[in-house]
């Protein structure tokens, strides 16, 4: 399989890499790496679509939606998808993911983020939170792939009880905070009881590459 490096910035929190990559299955496949860890590629989408798209069915209207982390852009493009959104905001701390998305590197990214309803914010997601003036009927927390899978060690804080409280506070009044997990967090569902009185944890089975795996969300409603 022949892999080539594409892209590459140093930021303050170390390395974002993009690499092209030839499969079995697929040419030009696109591999986001952060500080050496494969994050995500545009190949194993399945998780990214399917969570996005029950987290969706939560809601009545989610005519407005917030999301931390624009990864490859597949979370963004499932909500977009959906005719109700009317307001899709995603804040991604990596400027350099953001103009790679929008300058072609990443193949599928212009046309994306050309979507009228589309919003890219580059910011922490925590000082976003903390700062918003708007409100949300649905939150979507995919900053990495859970408290047990940290890109980066600050990003522990977003599955904490004053981060989460700040989440509900964004919400409009029957708005769900979700946040998706590659494994199951009971420490997050205690949190989230702690904040929201009520919590819920959800086990939903995945394909990826037609490999079964589990992801999990949590999830919450003010």
């Amino acid at each position: 399989m022949d892999s080539v490096e594409i892209a590459r910035a140093e930021t303050e929190r170390g390395e974002v890499v993009l690499r092209r990559r030839t499969s079995d299955t697929a040419a030009d496949v696109v591999e986001l790496r952060v500080n050496g860890v494969f994050v995500m590629d545009t190949l194993e989408t399945t998780s990214e679509i399917e969570l996005a798209a029950q987290a969706l069915d939560l809601v009545e209207e989610p005519a407005a939606v917030l999301i931390g982390g624009l990864g490859l852009g597949f979370t963004l493009q499932r909500v977009l998808a959906d005719p109700r959104v009317e307001r899709a905001v995603v804040v991604e701390i990596e400027e350099p993911l953001i103009r790679w998305m929008r300058d072609g590197t990443v193949p599928h990214g212009p046309a994306l983020l050309a979507d009228t309803r589309a919003t890219v914010v580059n910011a922490d997601i925590a000082m976003a939170i903390a700062e918003a003036r708007s409100t949300y009927d649905l939150v979507l927390l995919d900053v990495d792939n859970g408290p047990g899978y940290l890109v980066h060690e600050a990003n522990e804080a977003v599955y904490e009880v004053p981060f989460l409280r700040r989440c509900r506070d964004v919400l409009s009044p029957g708005g769900v905070l979700v946040v998706w997990s590659g494994s199951a967090a009971p420490g997050l569902l205690t949190a989230l009881r702690e904040v929201f009185g009520e919590a819920e944890e959800q086990a939903h089975d995945v394909l990826l590459q037609d490999r079964p795996e589990e992801y999990f969300l949590y999830l919450a409603r003010r």
